[in-house]
């Protein structure tokens, strides 16, 4: 398969006359490759639910009595994730996968390791996106241990069967940090969605990882914010108060999870691949970072969507060929 943008192999420009795609139909003529396509609002798909649309018509009318309270009901439907974690704690997980869990800010993160890796082998973390968990990354995880890897997945605060109800993009960096600190350096880091974002600027900010692979990566913050505030219907000023409010509590400027910012600090060979019909993280963001960062090779399936590209078999291969360059 070809590349689309910078090749993490020399660095330069590789401009091919459609987007490389894992399927065999090509883009050419699609704007954005599918991104035309895409629903006007991103958001949308995370708060679809009946439960969701209740709370967004209780912050309508919170904002329209008070801004403030709108933004602090805001702030804790944003921290949310839905669905719940439940189901992920119900399934059950085969052996030879055991889980580990340790200390972590008010509770405790799990990770997972395969007890039949051979001791030293080079480590593989892992990452699942927002409202999603470990398991999510079981299948890529027995293809690496198969091909020589110990792969460790990590359930996120407030996901799968990690500790919390709530979580924040700042406090997945400072997990992934906890985490390392026993289990690392990493041969690699793979991740998805807003783990991607998250496994982006933690590596950005000194994470030990030689590679990274970023599948379906989430927006930068900033953008969903307002995405998510329009959805709801108060829109910008909810979107500006609710910045405000996570920079000041997190001390984290959200402008350090836009391409730019990443692009400056992250030297690592990064391999994106990206659905054409996601409709949840659009391509023209994934195409807008792998043109920031200067080792960059961004690869192309379409018809997957934000989810079943992690089960795709040719995208799996592909991450497997990437971590074991």
């Amino acid at each position: 398969m070809s590349a689309a943008g910078r090749s993490p192999g020399d660095g330069r420009r590789n401009v091919p006359e459609a987007p490389p795609v894992f399927a065999a139909e090509a883009l050419a003529g699609v704007p954005g490759g599918g991104a035309a396509a895409m629903p006007v609002n991103p958001a949308a798909a995370f708060y679809a639910s009946p439960l969701a649309r209740l709370a967004g018509s209780a912050l309508r009318a919170a904002h329209r009595w008070s801004p403030r309270v709108a933004t602090r009901l805001a702030l804790g439907l944003f921290f949310t994730p839905l669905p719940s974690k439940q189901h992920a704690r119900a399934k059950p997980v085969p052996a030879p996968w055991v889980a580990s869990s340790r200390r972590f800010e008010a509770g405790e993160l799990v990770t997972w390791q395969r007890s039949d890796v051979r001791p030293g082998a080079p480590r593989v973390l892992l990452v699942h996106g927002w409202a999603g968990d470990a398991q999510q990354w079981r299948a890529l995880g027995d293809r690496l241990a198969a091909a020589g890897f110990d792969p460790v997945l990590l359930d996120l605060p407030a996901h799968g069967r990690s500790d919390g109800r709530r979580s924040t993009l700042p406090q997945w960096v400072r997990a992934l940090f906890a985490v390392t600190a026993p289990l690392g350096p990493w041969h690699a880091v793979v991740a998805h969605s807003l783990g991607a974002l998250a496994s982006a600027h933690a590596a950005a900010r000194g994470l030990p990882a030689a590679r990274l692979a970023l599948v379906a990566t989430s927006p930068p913050p900033r953008l969903f914010l307002r995405w998510f505030a329009a959805g709801l219907g108060p829109g910008e000023a909810l979107a500006q108060r609710m910045q405000q409010r996570i920079e000041h509590r997190e001390g984290v400027p959200l402008a350090q999870f836009e391409p730019a910012w990443l692009g400056r600090h992250l030297q690592q060979p990064t391999l994106l691949v990206h659905d054409a019909d996601d409709r949840t993280a659009p391509l023209a963001g994934a195409e807008r970072l792998a043109a920031a960062l200067p080792r960059a090779e961004l690869a192309l399936s379409r018809g997957l969507g934000h989810r079943r590209i992690l089960a795709d078999e040719q995208v799996l291969q592909r991450l497997v060929q990437f971590v074991a360059v």
